[in-house]
Order: structure tokens, then sequence, then C-alpha cells
């Protein structure tokens, strides 16, 4: 998978910095967005594919991208189906911290260190490539404004944006109401992306133990389960903690044990 085309993690991360206080909005849920987004990005390089709720290898081969490849390859030793609310549930230190490394090292965002408190030291990060970040938010926005049926990759960032919560921080406010139900809506376009999104919101309203029942016909996006996950998301609110280099793993406990 060549590395002129940004990963769907990679793009997420950038939707969720904030351009003026160079944090990331809803790190928690961000977390879980992240490693949904491994699994979107896998499934459209042909190496998983979903088997009901659960998410299974068919191609071992390594993309080319070792974060990526790190959740593949634990996947594989998986050596069945796993249910995609315990893959992105299960611990992953760092992972979060990783992503923004590496964009620091693409050039796409720089480190900006201070001390919270005056004592504990801290890094912001601020993106430096604004033109990629206005191209992703672009494909958003058009998305929602003319109503057209968006490619794969941008309905799933879309679907994994509602799950995480980013609406508000994206169309903040009562005259961005409707862009945020539009933005939900969008996760009716893209079967993988609207699977892994509602993980991600039940695994946030700890919803993970019980299975999904089986969707209606119209798929992953759409039938009264659906609407009952979406429904209880509640994680539309904006919070912008400081990150911290310190206190992150390695990505070798990137995924679901």
């Amino acid at each position: 998978m060549g590395r002129s085309r940004r990963t769907i993690p990679e793009e997420l991360l950038l939707l969720a910095l904030d351009p003026t206080t160079g944090t990331t909005a809803q790190p928690q849920s961000l977390d879980l967005g992240l490693a949904g987004a491994q699994l979107v990005e896998l499934a459209l390089a042909g190496r998983i594919a979903p088997d009901g709720d659960r998410i299974a290898v068919v191609m071992a081969r390594p993309t080319g991208d070792p974060t990526l490849d790190s959740a593949l390859e634990l996947l594989r030793r998986r050596g069945s189906p796993v249910r995609a609310v315990h893959w992105i549930g299960g611990p992953r230190l760092g992972l979060r911290q990783t992503y923004l490394t590496h964009l620091e090292r693409c050039g796409m965002v720089h480190a900006v260190e201070g001390q919270m408190c005056g004592v504990l030291p801290t890094t912001r990060y601020q993106a430096t490539e604004t033109a990629i970040s206005r191209e992703i938010r672009a494909r958003l926005d058009n998305a929602i404004r003319t109503g057209v049926p968006p490619d794969p990759r941008t309905a799933a960032l879309a679907a994994l944006a509602h799950a995480v919560g980013l609406g508000k921080h994206l169309y903040p406010g009562n005259e961005g109401r409707s862009s945020r139900s539009r933005l939900r809506d969008l996760i009716r376009h893209d079967p993988m992306g609207g699977l892994v999104a509602h993980a991600v919101m039940d695994v946030q309203n700890g919803v993970a133990a019980q299975p999904r029942r089986a969707q209606a016909a119209g798929g992953p996006g759409s039938g009264p389960g659906v609407r009952q996950s979406a429904a209880r998301a509640t994680a539309d609110t904006a919070g912008v903690p400081v990150q911290s280099r310190h206190g992150h793993g390695s990505m070798a406990r990137v995924g679901a044990r």
C-alpha cells in the first residue's frame, strides 16, 4: 500500500487536532476511533473483512505501513475472527501518540513543548500542512452539503468522526446542528465503516459484552439496532485536554490480546 495516500487513522487524528490549542478533541474516544480506523484501513487494503459483527483476516501479507501491520499481525495471531467491539475496546497503549509522532515525522504537524501548571512537561501539536487538513475537512463538508454518496474512505471517516464525538468540534453551536445530523447520517454509506463506528459507540456505552443482533436487510448502516446504537452515542461534546509524551507504551501492544 503506497504511502502517497494518507490513512484513515491519520486523517481522523488531523480532524481532531484543534488548530488553536494544539491539542486533540475527545482524546479518550479518539483512541477507540483510531483503533477502529485501523480496521477500516485494513479492510480497504483487502487484508480483513467483516464476518457478521466479527473481523476476519483474509490476507496476512503486510501492507507496508508498520502501524497497520502491527494491528494486522495481532489479528492474525488470534486465529479466528474477533468481535469488533472486543478489538476496539481492548488495551492499546500509545496508539494516539504513535500516530502523532508519525505525523510529526512526515512533516504534517510539529511539536511544541510546554508545561502544565508550571511543572508537568507537555507536548502540543500544531498542523504544519494546513492544506492537507483543509482538504480532509472539505471532503466531509462536501458530502454533508451535497448529499451525494461519498466515496468509501470519506464515508468511513465521517462515520468514525461521528462515533468519537467530533461533531461539535467540527460543526459547533446551534448553527452546526444540521451538519452534525448529516454527519451522523453518512454512517450508512460504508458497511465496514458503519460496523466499526457502531462498535466504537458500543464500547463507549459499555455494551461490548453483548453481541449485536443481526441487522436488517440494509446492512450495518441501517435497521433498528443501528438507530438505537446511534441514539446512545453521547460523545458529541468537545473536550480538549493537554497531550503529553510521557506514559505511553510501544506499538507492540496495539491490539486487543
